[in-house]
């Protein structure tokens, strides 16, 4: 089997390579056609950058250009403003300019940290994400969706900025420790659920290959996950629309990330719980049939993570969903499933979702 694949994103302000298999960020080749640069800025962070930064330097010597790093302190409660500020100023001190290349080594934190960065540094330079956790290598390095967090909710200040390219080297996984792995394989289990009853099928009779990193089981599914965000990102780029599907499970997820703390549960583990929520969610409101639902906690378990929220008061729970960058008109957005691989976005108001909390055997308010 050829474990090597190229996916094209096609998107309104640019068209650009999903370069997936062993190996891409080492290969000389691949930089010559997309490292174009007068100088190139590595981002990374302080646990990545002993397994890679060396490597990643290595193959950009060909280029003879100059080459700066910058290595971040690791984890979501590090993506603010502050680390931001942290590139800026390293940019600014080597003199890089609008021919500048950032590249992002690292995993989502990191590209959408980098990613920032690119969108904003003299109005646009251009980034290549080289993710290196699944989760990023399903999701968040593809799409051009760029953040920071703020103390009020996650990923609040933000632009859509598209990569040159993506270097998506599976071999990278093999270094990423078990938890992250099932963080990452959360986002596959959401893209089956949304978009791909086959996708799913799939994990439910491969998770033990999955979480063993067996090599062709994992292109296989992250090859479906980027090709199901590839189409979705390319008629919707800024999701005016159909790329709001992407956010199955989000809404709950970023509230129990919010609310327990910004890296207290990894971003994967917050969406997982998150998914069952939605699906019970779903069944509410009489769209989800109840074996659907099963199927769905039975997945998320089973690759390990959470399928159980944190206990929070309903009353917090929509202090924290109200201030979601999703809400609109005071309506919170919620993404729900008429079936597994069937997505649709509803809007509900407080007292709706309130209802909700209580009816799903969530603690009653004080």
């Amino acid at each position: 089997m050829n474990l090597e694949r190229t996916i094209e994103v096609a998107t309104a302000s640019r068209t650009y390579p999903v370069v997936i298999g062993s190996g891409t960020f080492e290969r000389r080749d691949l930089w010559q056609k997309y490292g174009r640069a007068s100088s190139i800025a590595i981002v990374t962070n302080k646990t990545v950058a002993p397994l890679f930064l060396d490597r990643l330097c290595a193959a950009l010597q060909p280029l003879q250009v100059p080459v700066v790093s910058i290595a971040l302190d690791d984890g979501e409660p590090y993506k603010t403003w502050a680390s931001a500020s942290k590139i800026f100023d390293a940019l600014i001190a080597a003199r890089c300019d609008r021919d500048t290349l950032i590249v992002a080594l690292g995993g989502g934190v990191v590209g959408d940290l980098a990613g920032f960065v690119a969108a904003t540094y003299q109005r646009g330079i251009d980034f290549i994400q080289i993710p290196t956790t699944l989760l990023a290598l399903v999701d968040s390095s593809v799409g051009g969706k760029t953040a920071i967090n703020h103390p009020a909710g996650k990923n609040m200040i933000g632009a859509f900025h598209q990569p040159r390219a993506v270097l998506a080297d599976t071999a990278t996984l093999q270094t990423l420790p078990l938890r992250e792995l099932r963080a990452g394989i959360a986002e596959v289990i959401k893209h089956g659920a949304m978009a791909s009853a086959s996708l799913f099928t799939y994990l439910e009779a491969n998770m033990t290959r999955l979480l063993a990193r067996d090599p062709e089981a994992l292109l296989k599914v992250i090859e479906e996950s980027v090709l199901i965000k590839a189409d979705i990102v390319g008629s919707d780029e800024r999701e005016s629309g159909e790329r709001a599907l992407l956010n199955f499970g989000h809404t709950f997820g970023h509230a129990i990330e919010q609310g327990l703390g910004f890296g207290t549960w990894l971003h994967g583990e917050a969406v997982g719980a998150g998914m069952v929520l939605a699906g019970k969610l779903s069944v509410y409101l009489g769209m989800l049939e109840q074996s659907d639902l099963e199927r769905l906690d039975s997945l998320v378990m089973r690759a390990g993570l959470p399928s159980t929220p944190p206990d929070f008061p309903p009353a917090v729970w929509l202090d924290l969903m109200a201030g979601d960058k999703k809400s609109r008109g005071g309506e919170m957005r919620f993404v729900v499933l008429d079936g597994i691989g069937r997505a649709r976005v509803v809007n509900q108001d407080s007292k709706q979702v309130l209802k909700f909390l209580l009816a799903a055997g969530l603690t009653e308010p004080a």
